[in-house]
């Protein structure tokens, strides 16, 4: 399976920044438009917001992807969540300057979602920024299974699907929610 983003796609609307997801039969499963514009980086003035949720199934798995900025809005995480997905997958270009936010946002929406989170982040720099690198798996609880460096690394570490629906079991959050009362 191949998660790949983010990638500049041109539509009549205009550009997005876009995630697309493919089986490991080389099929289109997935795609999602970033739908969180960071505009202290102008983003609102070359790009396109998404309007779709990014929802996808990979063997058999209900999943999501997010775009970088996606992470600081945790209601929009849940909505995916809500909805059953047990892995989140996203793709970014996080500053060195914010790697303690990276690292806080990332372990947190795994912990008060119960899911695995799977995020590639850009290492190395260009000429106006030094990103953070960092790239990690956390599993339910909240544990990092593993994490780059600030380097370009390649990781690999194992998902059990099963710890997802025992922690969801244990600790019921998505029974005990009252969203009805939330906005």
């Amino acid at each position: 399976n191949i998660i790949a983003g983010s990638v500049a796609s041109k539509r009549a609307s205009g550009v997005t920044n876009s995630m697309f997801v493919f089986n490991r039969s080389g099929d289109l499963v997935g795609a999602y438009n970033k739908l969180h514009l960071f505009q202290l980086m102008n983003e609102h003035l070359y790009l396109q917001p998404g309007e779709d949720k990014g929802l996808f199934t990979l063997e058999g798995t209900l999943c999501a992807g997010l775009i970088c900025y996606d992470i600081r809005f945790p209601e929009w995480v849940r909505a995916h969540t809500a909805q059953g997905a047990e892995i989140l997958f996203i793709s970014a270009e996080w500053p060195l300057s914010r790697l303690s936010h990276w690292r806080a946002l990332l372990i947190s929406r795994a912990i008060e979602n119960q899911c695995y989170v799977v995020a590639c982040n850009r290492a190395g720099s260009d000429p106006a920024n030094i990103f953070a690198g960092h790239s990690m798996i956390i599993d339910p609880w909240g544990d990092i299974l593993c994490e780059a460096s600030e380097a370009e690394e390649i990781l690999t570490g194992d998902i059990d699907l099963h710890k997802v629906r025992e922690i969801r079991a244990q600790i019921p959050i998505f029974a005990d929610r009252r969203p009805d009362l939330y906005d």
